[in-house]
């Protein structure tokens, strides 16, 4: 996987069952070893986890022009390029992997929200054909792929959250996990607090399918729970109503990266259903067929994703349902070693297969104590790195691309409220938001990455503050950037900046459909344009009556020129809803790549959805 590209940087993960040395080419030419820099974390037996990180003269590549790049290892004695060992990842026109460095970004993909079982059509398999060099798009009949010029391939992709669901696990997931576990020999772990004294007990246990939220039970008391899996401590809250398989050892959550971003193990998984309780057997044959057309597009991904910078950053189901959604949540569950465990290795698996390829420079110090901890063939101080992971605060970062990317992190910078325990935490904290306002201050132009969008459907965030002032933010998962008025007052008055920048553009996912406001400041003449798209999900959708009606009752109650709003925290904002061409109503609810095209002064071009059959749907301009 290509994970970044700069003018003085390359940066590539992958995954090896055996242990090698490797150099880095470029243009077929290999880098100093003195200028690649390779980690390397051992997690199984037949498991190793890389990011190698070439550094390049400032002047090695030029902007718009397109490179090769190869990585050339030392496999049982052996001399291989990465691109001879799996040549289905090459474009036909390409001798190996490539990438197009582009310092002034013109395409940018973004999505969120890729759950592997969900019933329609995957559509991140669509960004093969959108990074495919031009010779090898002309080459193809698909009359929408012939379409995609150079004009419009992506210079990068971000993922704004929930790459995995660790949360909501389907059961033939799950029966692939464990089978990658022993296929991988990737290492358990003891469980402390728990009757599952080490996480190979998990396979066979009674609950293994389809009962593990009986492992995981919520906080009111339930003695034979209690006894079945707790030993009379208090009991976490783990809040997803799917949470029927939730994952909960480090080895099950890096096999659902393998799993889901790879086709390389799924030829050696055997999908058969395991001995199962009988009313769980239609469930499992019906997840099956969505599993088995997931990992049809699965080859497409990998291929797409090896040739397209890959940038990424967490959500909640990446770790699980309501990460950090209030303090009260936090107390429990960060008071319990198990489910500290739990949530420990969430983010363990996270920093692995997703922080180790962030261009991110803090992360340096986890990786040092991460390959310590990685050693001597298992897991040791396990839940001294958990400690060091969950007081770390430095996820987000800054892509220096014109124009700059800010990437945020919205889940363990949070600001936490002091007076209920139970009232939603502010998606950023104060000093999080002043360090964001220096970082944009005084820009022409830049591009904010939120896994949340930060103007939501006004009619679902009212709903979300009733449940809220009732104690039940957790119930309809009230997390917007105005469900904490410190968060919301602090995001307001950076938009209310004499120096924010004139063309402000806002990157978010996380509520499984898609939609676009055009947003400036009321009373005020010179106002920054400010254009939020929301893309997601990947492979997920919002149900969609629900939905439907959410979108007539907002756009009565709340459309532009609407008195309600004037009751809102956004009050001095006006905010217009784009009407997305052929589609009724604003929010589209199909499984989307999300596609923002920028002019050369880094303002909007346009803003389209990639659907998962290659069609495309444009928001109109006001």
């Amino acid at each position: 996987m290509l994970r970044h590209v700069a003018k003085d940087q390359v940066i590539v993960w992958f995954v090896t069952s055996s242990d090698c040395d490797v150099e880095f080419l470029l243009n077929a030419t290999v880098v100093e070893n003195k200028s690649t820099f390779h980690s390397k974390w051992q997690v199984g037996i037949r498991c190793f986890i890389h990011t190698v990180r070439a550094m390049l003269n400032p002047l090695s590549l030029e902007d718009g022009k397109r490179y090769t790049y190869d990585i050339k290892a030392l496999l049982d004695g052996e001399t291989t390029l990465f691109s001879q060992l799996v040549p289905e990842m090459i474009y036909p026109s390409q001798p190996s992997f490539s990438f197009v460095f582009k310092s002034t970004i013109t395409n940018v993909i973004h999505g969120s929200c890729r759950k592997p079982h969900y019933v329609s059509p995957d559509s991140l398999p669509q960004l093969a054909k959108l990074v495919a060099p031009e010779s090898d798009m002309l080459e193809q009949d698909d009359a929408v792929v012939a379409k995609n010029t150079k004009n419009e391939r992506p210079d990068l992709v971000i993922f704004t959250g929930d790459q995995v669901y660790v949360d909501d696990v389907a059961g033939p997931m799950l029966h692939a996990i464990q089978q990658c576990i022993q296929l991988l020999g990737l290492y358990d772990e003891d469980l402390e607090g728990s009757t599952i004294t080490n996480s190979k007990d998990l396979i066979g246990h009674p609950c293994t399918f389809y009962r593990r939220n009986q492992l995981l039970p919520e906080k009111d008391d339930n003695e034979d729970l209690e006894k079945v899996f707790f030993k009379g401590k208090k009991k976490p809250i783990f809040t997803s109503v799917n949470a029927d398989n939730h994952l909960i050892a480090l080895n099950e959550m890096l096999s659902l990266y393998f799993l889901a971003w790879s086709s390389r193990l799924w030829p050696l998984i055997d999908l058969s259903a395991p001995t199962l309780e009988p009313i769980f057997e239609e469930r499992y044959a019906t997840e099956k067929v969505a599993i088995e057309s997931f990992c049809e597009g699965l080859q497409e991904v990998e291929k797409a994703l090896a040739h397209v910078p890959v940038y990424m950053i967490f959500d909640d189901h990446d770790i699980t349902d309501d990460w950090n959604l209030t303090r009260g949540w936090e107390e429990f569950v960060y008071g319990n070693p198990y489910s500290k465990r739990i949530i420990g290795n969430a983010l363990f698996a996270y920093f692995l297969c997703q922080g180790t390829g962030n261009p991110n420079e803090q992360l340096e110090t986890l990786f040092k104590s991460s390959q310590r901890y990685l050693s001597g063939g298992k897991i040791n101080g396990h839940d001294a790195f958990i400690d060091q992971l969950l007081e770390f605060s430095e996820w987000h970062y800054r892509l220096d691309t014109n124009p700059p990317i800010q990437v945020l992190d919205t889940r363990t910078q949070r600001w936490r409220s002091e007076s209920n325990a139970n009232k939603p935490s502010g998606l950023m904290d104060w000093e999080g938001l002043c360090e964001l306002q220096q970082q944009v201050i005084g820009k022409e132009s830049v591009i904010i990455v939120s896994a949340a969008p930060m103007y939501g459907v006004k009619l679902i965030e009212a709903i979300q503050r009733l449940f809220t002032f009732f104690g039940g933010a957790l119930v309809v998962d009230a997390e917007n950037w105005m469900a904490h008025r410190g968060t919301a007052n602090v995001m307001l008055n950076i938009f209310r900046h004499q120096k924010t920048p004139p063309s402000f553009i806002v990157l978010s996912g996380d509520v499984h459909y898609s939609f676009v406001y055009d947003i400036t400041l009321r009373f005020r003449k010179n106002s920054p344009k400010i254009l939020q798209f929301t893309c997601s999900g990947i492979h997920n959708e919002f149900p969609n009556k629900l939905l439907r009606w959410f979108d007539r009752l907002n756009h009565f109650l709340y459309s532009h020129r609407s008195p309600l709003n004037f009751l809102t925290k956004r009050r001095n904002m006006s905010i217009r809803e784009r009407d997305p061409e052929g589609f009724n109503g604003n929010l589209v609810n199909k499984c989307a790549l999300g596609l923002l095209q920028l002019n050369d002064d880094g303002t909007e071009k346009s803003c389209k959805l990639i659907l998962a059959d290659g069609k495309t749907i444009a928001f109109s301009k006001p």
